[in-house]
């Protein structure tokens, strides 16, 4: 058998070949390796010792445990249990609770193997844009790109699915990976998860929509839906590009044309040299000012309606759209998200947490209050070479309710 590091780093060189299909997948399921390196990922998990709707934990696992699995996946009689299910409380919300599934440590050890496999296919093929639930990326790498890309918007298109996890198609998600599979064993054993469905108060309900509920594999499962979200977006930003730069403000170029004047006429080099050291300090305070002046106010027309842009990023299934246009591009912009959404992927945003918000008010994402920041100070840090930096145009920041990030 084949180490799985290698099988998997086999499948992660192939990954940006778009034509490249995959096949014969399902065979890897038959490595004993790739369930104990599962297991290794996933022992320490908590929940582990919950009872799934087979009785069982992780208490017990063996190799002959996972030897009846493999069997079992042999002659195709595997069939996941439908998960438990039990309701949680809402993080932002106590009154509020969610669903919640507990699968069998068997099914969980198998959607781990999964995983792997899916992960390696599709993670590096994923737009640098989306956050949620991919190695090396998080929240904090989310807000960080919200800092540094959203600089100058206007707009914000605050986006929420509703119920996006338990509204997934079926049908869509398979077709899409079907895209890149071409292993039917291995896509029907994916049907076998999302048809498993639940139990709640002992009876048994049928899963007609959504990725298993508290499985493994239920992210990356939704990153692969809504990475077709991420591709209309990419290409949509590229149709909405307007303008290599804005036009210059008619105060930046008067002041910018008293600041030349001052700097190569009145005080040229020639005239430099004839100043007392008094009329040199009175000269310097006259620069100073006119520069500080020019500062002071937008380099770029704010009103340019020749130059437009569009920002985009996704953690989960919540996402932000930096506008800078007009309101109504905005308004444009959301009411196309919602058509792609519902026609394409048949999700709905949600009317209560999708809207359009100045950037000089406080947009919402991922608990932090986004806006932007007419400061236009010159700071000065401290780096490996002392810098100075301006922000002549709006500067996005970001920041908590109590403190955060600026």
């Amino acid at each position: 058998m084949r180490s799985p590091n290698r099988v998997l780093e086999s499948l992660r060189t192939k990954a940006c070949n778009k034509n490249y299909s995959y096949e014969r997948l399902y065979r890897n399921l038959y490595n004993p390796e790739f369930y104990l390196q599962a297991y290794q990922n996933i022992y320490a998990t908590v929940g582990n010792m919950t009872k799934g709707t087979d009785g069982l934990t992780i208490d017990g696992m063996s190799v002959k445990r996972i030897e009846k699995l493999i069997a079992s996946l042999k002659d195709h009689s595997y069939q996941p249990n439908p998960v438990r299910r039990t309701y949680i409380p809402k993080n932002n919300d106590a009154k509020k609770k969610r669903p919640l599934g507990i699968p069998s440590f068997d099914d969980k050890l198998l959607q781990e193997v999964i995983r792997m496999i899916l992960e390696s296919i599709y993670e590096d093929a994923f737009s640098p844009h989306s956050h949620g639930f991919r190695p090396k990326r998080s929240c904090h790498t989310a807000l960080l790109e919200v800092k540094t890309r959203f600089t100058g918007v206007k707009w914000f298109v605050e986006g929420d699915i509703k119920g996006c996890f338990d509204n997934i198609d079926h049908h869509i998600l398979v077709n899409l990976l079907r895209r890149r599979i071409k292993d039917e064993y291995f896509l029907g054993l994916i049907w076998k998860f999302l048809k498993a469905g639940y139990m709640e108060n002992w009876m048994y309900h049928n899963t007609l929509s959504g990725t298993p509920q508290g499985s493994g594999v239920s992210p990356i499962l939704a990153n692969i839906y809504l990475h077709e979200l991420d591709k209309f977006m990419e290409q949509y930003a590229k149709t909405f590009y307007s303008g290599k730069h804005r036009q210059r403000s008619r105060e930046y170029e008067h002041y910018r044309g008293h600041l030349e004047y001052l700097r190569y006429r009145k005080y040229s080099k020639d005239k430099w040299e004839t100043l007392s050291e008094e009329q040199r300090e009175t000269a310097k305070k006259e620069i100073r000012e006119a520069r500080a002046k020019m500062m002071s106010v937008d380099r770029g027309n704010q009103m340019d309606e020749s130059y437009r842009r569009v920002v985009y990023i996704r953690y989960a299934d919540d996402f932000l759209i930096g506008v800078i246009g007009s309101k109504q591009d905005a308004e444009t912009i959301k009411t196309e998200v919602g058509s792609f959404l519902e026609n394409s992927l048949r999700l709905e945003l949600s009317t209560e947490k999708t809207l359009v918000t100045n950037a000089k008010s406080a947009a919402r994402f991922l608990s932090f209050d986004i806006f932007s920041s007419d400061s236009r100070d010159t700071k000065k840090t401290r780096m490996a070479k002392p810098a100075v930096f301006t922000m002549s145009e709006s500067g996005c920041m970001s920041r908590k309710k109590n403190g955060g990030i600026s």
